[in-house]
C-alpha cells in the first residue's frame, strides 16, 4: 500500500512511500494482540498491595468466651477475620504480575496492530523534522497542521530525537517513541499513528524477520 508523505505544515510533498505488505497488510491475529496488551498492562502493575492477616494484628490473645454452652460458634481470638478489627482472610499479598511472551508472538501482535490501523486509514507519514530547542509550542503547531490537536496520536521516530521528545512530553494526548519502542498497546491506543519517514525502514526491517 502507498501513503502520501506530508511535511510538518500538513501539505502533501507530492511523494509517496510504499508500506511493506508483510508488516502493514497482514490478517490481524486478535489473540496475539490480546496476549501482548495483557502483558503490557500486567507489567505496569506495581503489585505492592498488602493487607494485614490475623498474625499481624495487634490485640489481646485471651480467649474471648468459653468454648461451650454459648449457643454460638467457638471463638478463640479477637484477631480472627470474623470480628471487626480482626485480620483480613485471604487478603492480597505483594506479587509480580509480569509474564513472558515469545518474540515471534509479540512481533505478530505488533504487525497485527499496525495492519488494523492501516485498514482504518489511521497511518500518517511525515517528513523527518527536528527542533532547535525543546519547545511545546513548536510541537503543538505540528499537531494543528496535521489536524491532530484534539486526537490521541503516537509519533514514531527513527531514533533518539531529544528535542522533539521533550517538546511533546507535556501534551496529554500525544506520545513520542522510537521505532524500537513500539508496543501493541501504544499503537492501538492512538487515534492516529504518525511515522517519520526514516522510521519506516527500521520498523519494516525489525518486523519482517
Amino acid at each position: 500500500m502507498k501513503v502520501a508523505v506530508l511535511d510538518i505544515t500538513g501539505k502533501d510533498t507530492g511523494r509517496k512511500v510504499e508500506l511493506s505488505s508483510d508488516v502493514f497488510e497482514i490478517e490481524p491475529n486478535n489473540h496475539a494482540i490480546y496476549l501482548d496488551v495483557k502483558q503490557h498492562l500486567a507489567n505496569k502493575r506495581q503489585g505492592t498491595h498488602k493487607s494485614k492477616e490475623r498474625a499481624e494484628i495487634s490485640g489481646s490473645t485471651r480467649k474471648i468466651k468459653k468454648q461451650k454452652g454459648t449457643g454460638t460458634a467457638r471463638a478463640g481470638s479477637i484477631k480472627s477475620g470474623v470480628f471487626r478489627g480482626g485480620g483480613r482472610m485471604f487478603g492480597p499479598r505483594p506479587r509480580d504480575y509480569s509474564f513472558k511472551l515469545n518474540k515471534n508472538l509479540k512481533r505478530l501482535a505488533r504487525k497485527s496492530a499496525l495492519s488494523t490501523q492501516a485498514k482504518e486509514n489511521n497511518l500518517v507519514v511525515v517528513e523527518d523534522f527536528e527542533f532547535d530547542t525543546p519547545k511545546t509550542k513548536n510541537f503543538v503547531n505540528v499537531l494543528k497542521a496535521l489536524g491532530l490537536e484534539n486526537k490521541k496520536s503516537l509519533f514514531v521516530l527513527s531514533g533518539s530525537n531529544n528535542n522533539v521528545y521533550l517538546s511533546s512530553r507535556n501534551l496529554e494526548r500525544t506520545k513520542v517513541v522510537s521505532g524500537s519502542d513500539l508496543s501493541t498497546y501504544g499503537i492501538l491506543n492512538a487515534g492516529k499513528v504518525v511515522f517519520m519517514e526514516s522510521s519506516l525502514e527500521t520498523i519494516e526491517s525489525n518486523f519482517s524477520k
